[in-house]
């Protein structure tokens, strides 16, 4: 249950979904029919990719996934899903800072920035739910709403316009998203101490002085006092929220664990040959030439959403998984998933032959690193 001193409780989350779901685009229109057998092949893509996953990661519990759920699903759903999953990760205690913010709040002050922020989380995520294929949520048993091993989302609409834009056989994509987004799946139960972790950090980020999050909510803040006529602060006080040293290595830390998730669900996805996808050559091609041809508002909104760093993050991942299976072997990189400490920093995600020196003291040949 979350308690009104968290920073969780600053949302109208059920505001927040329905704000998402009236924004965004309902996607491509088919029949009921078509709908129907779509999302059909979707589940299977799911099923059949479990077994290939198994095959490259090397993973035993590839086997083992009964206590998760694979669900295919619209945008608003989505939307949706990820409100539940934001209120159970940002049930932490806000900052001494930020608290004593919200105690000077009236009550209708309060009830903006309730609503302000909700209003801002539904739209980010009405963007977002246009753009996100698949999606693993960890945390959905936490929030009530889901199995013991979270839940695995596969946003249908946008499935079907990616194929249908770049004119993909919808067998070859469906199963090449699924992939990826079923290592993610794989990664979480090889390493059942990961969710905690990453949850901690997030507590750990939120709660530092002038983490993101906290700048979201002081802005908002700041905006329901100004326009209220209460604010007693200068701008230059709103503004002066910045990272400080501990958000700075939280957030690095961060970055590093996603990179190293986006980046090995990208190797397993890469690793699939024309036997098991044959038009893996033209998806990969026009997948990546579509990524490099965003329009100039698609790359605006990215950089303002943050997902700019997000596609450095598949890249940089992809590097460092890569050349730790080339030089060590996939068995051997599977001890990244064995306690958090194995985990790499931001700082080994560039210069991997660090990772293999910390965690698996090797001498073992090395090979020339492209990055460098």
């Amino acid at each position: 249950m979350t308690q009104k001193n968290t920073l969780s409780h600053l949302v109208a989350w059920d505001t927040a979904a329905q704000v998402a779901a009236q924004l965004v685009p309902a996607g491509p229109q088919k029949t009921v029919q078509e709908m129907t057998r779509a999302v059909e092949s979707i589940r299977y893509a799911a099923l059949v990719s479990v077994e290939h996953v198994h095959r490259i990661t090397q993973l035993e519990v590839a086997h083992q996934l009964t206590d998760s759920q694979v669900l295919v699903v619209d945008r608003p759903t989505w939307s949706k899903a990820n409100t539940q999953a934001f209120s159970t990760m940002l049930n932490t205690e806000p900052s001494s800072r930020l608290a004593q913010k919200m105690k000077k709040l009236t009550k209708t002050q309060k009830t903006l920035v309730n609503y302000a922020t909700a209003v801002e989380v539904g739209a980010v995520l009405a963007y977002l739910s246009t753009r996100v294929l698949g999606q693993y949520e960890p945390y959905a048993a936490r929030a009530g709403c889901g199995a013991s091993g979270g839940r695995l989302m596969l946003v249908a609409p946008n499935i079907l316009a990616l194929e249908e834009e770049l004119h993909l056989d919808p067998e070859d994509f469906r199963l090449w998203v699924c992939l990826h987004e079923q290592t993610h799946r794989v990664q979480f139960a090889a390493a059942p101490w990961l969710d905690e972790y990453i949850l901690q950090l997030v507590h750990r980020l939120s709660s530092d002085l002038g983490s993101n999050t906290e700048e979201l909510f002081g802005h908002v803040i700041h905006t329901a006092k100004t326009s209220l006529g209460h604010s007693t602060s200068s701008q230059s006080e709103a503004n002066s929220l910045a990272l400080n040293d501990s958000a700075h290595k939280t957030l690095s830390e961060v970055t590093a664990v996603m990179s190293l998730l986006e980046g090995h669900a990208n190797v397993v996805m890469d690793s699939i040959d024309a036997s098991v996808v044959p038009s893996i050559k033209t998806i990969r091609q026009r997948f990546n030439r579509r990524s490099q041809t965003h329009t100039f508002f698609h790359k605006i909104v990215q950089k303002l959403f943050g997902m700019e760093r997000k596609l450095q993050q598949y890249k940089d991942g992809q590097k460092f998984v890569q050349y730790i299976v080339d030089a060590q072997g996939m068995e051997r990189f599977n001890m990244m998933w064995e306690r958090p400490e194995n985990l790499p920093t931001e700082q080994e995600i560039h210069h991997p032959q660090q990772w293999i020196d910390r965690v698996l003291a090797s001498t073992e040949r090395v090979i020339p690193w492209a990055g460098e």
